[in-house]
């Protein structure tokens, strides 16, 4: 039956039989290994979602995949030989996590930047996922530590998640935020950094292994461009105008000897790989 009751001061929908008892076993999981596979036992019977992973991100190291499942195997396919290799650097979830958003429930495409679906990760990488629509649960447990909960739909079952879907699931946030915290409260990472260094890193890969002496600003917008943002999205990130970032990565095109975004992609990827 249907309603709405009061759980922890939060209004949620009534649970059925079988959904009450897959969040009971979740929370009975916290702080053991099952915790991951109850959770998605639970988001399961309670939405229609075709994969899941959690992942947790760290200023000081590489992220780490806690759990993923997928009934289309593309989807995961390059997860441990790619993305956690360094290709998340330029995915907007790691954004949430770089950019220390507040906790909360995110729709992907809802914080991507504006040219994200035309730029060479999402075209390289993204695309071949089959990934077609994804929430993220945003947490972050301790300093320096994110963790997400990922749930997609993908080519198995080809539909985005609809408007009333997305009520759904953000209603059962403070929920999964709050087990999340505390199942991964005891992550830690070393000293927080104040803010990303992946320009600067890639910077200095850049001039030690192709002797290409870029500087702050044009490394800075060539991070930029990878992750998806246009000239005019640039300039508001930066505080200058798009034209600068034009003339600027005009600059940067010539320095590398390069003519295309695709270039500056297979240019710049080995060095995120190797970080």
């Amino acid at each position: 039956m249907g309603g709405i009751y009061l759980w922890g001061g939060i209004e949620v929908e009534q649970l059925g039989t079988e959904k009450a008892q897959a969040l009971a076993q979740t929370i009975t999981n916290v702080g053991t290994p099952a915790f991951e596979a109850s959770l998605d036992t639970w988001l399961g019977v309670s939405y229609k979602i075709d994969n899941v992973t959690m992942i947790a991100f760290f200023d000081d190291r590489r992220p780490e995949v806690f759990y993923s499942r997928a009934r289309d195997r593309r989807v995961f396919e390059k997860l441990d030989s790619d993305y956690v290799r360094g290709v998340y650097l330029l995915d907007p979830a790691y954004a949430l996590h770089a950019d220390r958003a507040d906790e909360d429930l995110y729709r992907l495409y809802d914080i991507a930047p504006d040219q994200f679906q035309r730029n060479e990760y999402y075209a390289t990488y993204y695309r071949r996922t089959t990934l077609i629509d994804e929430m993220i649960y945003f947490v972050r447990p301790s300093p320096g530590v994110s963790v997400m909960v990922c749930v997609g739909r993908d080519a198995s079952s080809g539909r985005k998640f609809s408007a009333h879907m997305f009520e759904k699931l953000r209603t059962s946030a403070p929920i999964v935020l709050a087990l999340a915290k505390r199942h991964w409260g005891n992550l830690r990472s070393a000293e927080p950094q104040s803010e990303p260094q992946v320009a600067e890193l890639l910077r200095e890969r850049v001039r030690q292994d192709k002797g290409i002496a870029l500087s702050p600003r044009q490394s800075e917008i060539a991070f930029l461009i990878l992750q998806g943002h246009s000239s005019v999205s640039i300039g508001l990130l930066l505080g200058i105008s798009p034209q600068t970032v034009k003339v600027i990565r005009k600059q940067l095109y010539r320095k590398c000897e390069i003519s295309s975004q695709a270039e500056l992609f297979s240019l710049l990827t080995p060095f995120l790989l190797s970080m």
